[in-house]
């Protein structure tokens, strides 16, 4: 009930997306305020934002353990804990429980989504990339372990609290890091303090994901039309355009129906249209321009010999669980609902499905404009368009002599 009326009272919810209401001003005045940050952080390129996430990167850690103590102090933390970390192995045998590991993963570790690829990019070309790729990894799970821990000991107090079942505080979404948690900080002795804390931290992770996500997008473009916008104070007025656009887009989600429109992002943007990116860039990467040539351009790269293994994860594994995901996501795939409660409307599931259209339509698009404007048979066109262009630097990657490798014996 508490949390029914946190979302009536504090969110002000409308009863539906077909009644979007007026615009909050004061959301809309701090989404404003979140875009000329971003701005002003990215508009000089990487080094200015490098520099800013110094500071923005590190900081979220020392809030959640600070968050974390004082959790772990509060009665009924434990419970909270236990739940969390003690496995349900019936629940291995949903499709489900499968089908949401594989898209979570793809979602906090940005695969498929650019980021990585263009801020990999701005590295010296010798970059250790495969120990940058570890370290990620281990870093991100790292943290989402962690994060775990600061969250479910704070609900195991609500739970004690209140005397309800923790899987009854504990709902998914946006409603746990917006409504059940800070509804428990909101109960702790020295509420305002921690609430400060996490709220703090929750504007330095989303600042920090709409850094890498916008400068992503505009390192691609930028390198796609360099002598557009490389000129002058093009990049920056690019920027400035895309910022706004994206606020005024975002408005949309900060009306009174706003959650609804943002969890309609969320659902059809993400998750499985994602997973079905990741299988073409692996088509593309490891059996258009050849497994054999990425890893040689690798080795070449690094300096150093690498184990032939990862060769038949690039060929075969990944893109096998990758597509297997996407065809479990789709078996799996419900209308989305709002609360487990509110069913969305056919137009506007039409307009998810529309949007998330909009991530993959363009390589089928390409693809046939490519193949009808080619000479000769289908299969000869298809043959050719196959083939990997390589440009002069790269034909160099692939005809070195071993003898001038510089390569070190040991193995990665």
């Amino acid at each position: 009930m508490y949390v029914k009326e946190v979302r009536r009272k504090v969110l002000n919810i409308s009863s539906g997306i077909d009644e979007p209401g007026a615009i909050k001003w004061d959301l809309a005045l701090c989404l404003l305020l979140a875009w000329i940050v971003v701005y002003l952080c990215i508009c000089k390129g990487i080094k200015s934002s490098g520099k800013v996430m110094y500071i923005t990167a590190p900081a979220p850690y020392l809030f959640m353990f600070i968050l974390l103590i004082r959790g772990a102090t509060l009665p009924g933390s434990l419970e909270g804990v236990k739940f969390y970390i003690v496995p349900d192995w019936s629940k291995l045998k949903e499709i489900q429980v499968w089908v949401d590991a594989g898209t979570q993963i793809f979602f906090s570790y940005s695969i498929s989504l650019g980021t990585l690829t263009a801020l990999g990019s701005y590295n010296d070309f010798h970059h250790n990339v495969l120990k940058d790729s570890c370290l990620f990894a281990l870093t991100n799970s790292g943290t989402s372990f962690l994060g775990g821990f600061v969250i479910f000991s704070v609900l195991g107090f609500m739970s004690h609290t209140h005397g309800i079942p923790i899987e009854h505080v504990a709902e998914s979404g946006p409603g746990l890091a917006f409504i059940a948690y800070p509804k428990a900080i909101g109960e702790m002795p020295g509420s305002v303090v921690w609430s400060i804390f996490f709220f703090i931290m929750l504007i330095l992770l989303g600042l920090d994901s709409q850094f890498v996500g916008v400068e992503g997008f505009v390192t691609a473009v930028v390198d796609q039309y360099p002598e557009k916008l490389r000129v002058g104070k093009r990049k920056e007025i690019f920027i400035a355009v895309i910022c706004i656009i994206s606020f005024f887009i975002g408005l949309s989600m900060v009306t009174r129906g706003g959650m609804y429109v943002f969890q309609l992002f969320d659902y059809y943007s993400g998750g499985r249209i994602v997973v079905l990116v990741a299988v073409f860039e692996c088509v593309a990467i490891a059996h258009v321009y050849g497994v054999n040539r990425y890893w040689m351009n690798l080795e070449y790269m690094m300096g150093r010999r690498i184990q032939p293994l990862l060769k038949w994860f690039w060929f075969s594994v990944t893109p096998i669980l990758d597509l297997t995901i996407f065809i479990l996501a789709c078996v799996t795939y419900s209308e989305l609902t709002y609360n487990k409660t509110y069913t969305y409307p056919k137009w506007a599931i039409a307009i998810g499905w529309s949007l998330a259209a909009l991530s993959v339509i363009m390589i089928p698009i390409v693809a046939i404009v490519k193949i009808i404007s080619s000479e000769g048979s289908l299969m000869k066109r298809v043959a050719e368009l196959t083939k990997p262009i390589l440009k002069d630097h790269q034909k160099k990657l692939l005809d070195f002599p071993d003898n001038q490798q510089g390569y070190k014996e040991n193995t990665v």
